[in-house]
């Protein structure tokens, strides 16, 4: 069977076809940086004095657990569990994304920041795996790894060094970064919704905008599930129930150039890719921030992008640039079509995305490793 033929079989055996939007969706999730720019007031939530409180009462209450053993009711927290709730919620069927401050991080050893955190979490999802050692916490921060993701797959991930990284989107429902320590210089976010992109593309070129819906090699970069290949298909755009999730990730498309039983990508699929990069990365499209230690961004990454900038960071290795992250699968998430399945391996509300290998056993790391 020819590479193409395989590729079509395994398309259709998946059920990963994808279905299309009639046009474009809009509403609250398709939104602009440059209007949002000017709307920090609704997705900017500075912490009081007393939910700082609330929280470090939590933490101090549940110091000596295992903190994988931490759950939502052992983190009770009073006042804040309503607010979070509601931040859930918005983030699910609103713009999709929040950012909270004022988490005193300073005053923290690592294991109480990462409790802190941890619990914070719980109210947004169940942690997942996020790469073939189980870690469900993760250290994103520089470990002078080379980056090579055609040389080197499953070694070195890019959060794991001082690079760019481009606009995509994690294999999980929500997405959340804490920062504990910022860089010298760079190292800004910049998130855009893939929902306005996805409208726009209709706008300017529907040809280009159907391709995002057919099939396109990824790369599993070495994590490779039991009884799957190190690649699987999956469009880029699904819209299933009345809704558009995005799974982008155009670098994990283009490695699959090194497995010679691939066929190419065609000047139309890079064409596509090359139109949603262009609006995606345009200044009116993305809304750019920069992270303060005690910051806790929160993402859905059905539909919102994120990238980071290149930086420069602190000689000293207390000083050097460290966020903790999450990859989390809420119990109220949307459904989820078929097209999801070899991305996310089930499609099971709360208990989806992340990665899984053999041998795999779920672990919070305390230190970057």
């Amino acid at each position: 069977m020819s590479a193409a033929a395989e590729f079509e079989e395994g398309y259709v055996s998946t059920g990963a076809t994808a279905e299309r939007a009639p046009g474009p969706i809009g509403g609250p999730a398709a939104w602009r940086g440059a209007d949002m720019a000017g709307r920090k007031g609704e997705w900017l939530y500075t912490l009081s004095d007393a939910e700082v409180t609330e929280l470090d009462d939590a933490m101090r209450r549940t110091r000596d657990r295992e903190i994988i053993d931490v759950g939502r009711d052992d983190y009770a927290l009073p006042t804040l569990g309503a607010i979070f709730d509601d931040m859930r919620r918005e983030l699910l069927h609103g713009r999709g994304f929040v950012v909270l401050r004022g988490i005193p991080v300073g005053s923290y050893d690592i294991e109480e920041s990462i409790l802190t955190y941890w619990g914070i979490g719980k109210y947004f999802g169940n942690a997942r795996s996020q790469n073939g050692k189980g870690h469900v916490l993760g250290h994103v921060c520089d470990l002078g790894a080379r980056y090579d993701a055609f040389k080197n797959p499953g070694k070195a991930r890019i959060y794991q060094t001082k690079v760019r990284q481009l606009f995509h989107t994690d294999g999980v429902d929500i997405v959340s970064l804490m920062c504990l320590q910022k860089a010298k210089a760079g190292g800004e976010s910049s998130i855009s919704s893939s929902v306005y992109v996805h409208d726009e593309m209709y706008r300017r070129d529907q040809d280009l905008w159907a391709a995002m819906y057919e099939p396109f090699w990824r790369d599993r970069r070495g994590e490779v599930p039991a009884g799957k290949k190190p690649y699987y298909p999956s469009a880029m755009f699904h819209y299933y129930e009345g809704r558009l999730s995005t799974t982008y990730s155009r670098d994990y498309a283009e490695s699959c150039d090194r497995f010679p039983e691939l066929p190419p990508m065609t000047e139309r699929q890079v064409a596509a890719l090359d139109l949603f990069d262009d609006i995606t990365e345009h200044a009116d499209t993305r809304l750019d921030m920069e992270f303060e230690p005690g910051d806790v961004q929160i993402l859905h990454n059905h539909q919102i992008l994120h990238a980071r900038s290149d930086f420069e960071d602190w000689p000293e290795i207390e000083r050097k640039r460290h966020l903790l992250r999450l990859w989390l699968s809420p119990n109220d998430g949307r459904p989820l079509p078929d097209s999801f399945l070899e991305r996310y391996l089930s499609i099971e509300i709360g208990q989806r995305g992340g990665i899984s290998v053999p041998g795999m056993e779920l672990n919070v790391p305390l230190e970057p490793v």
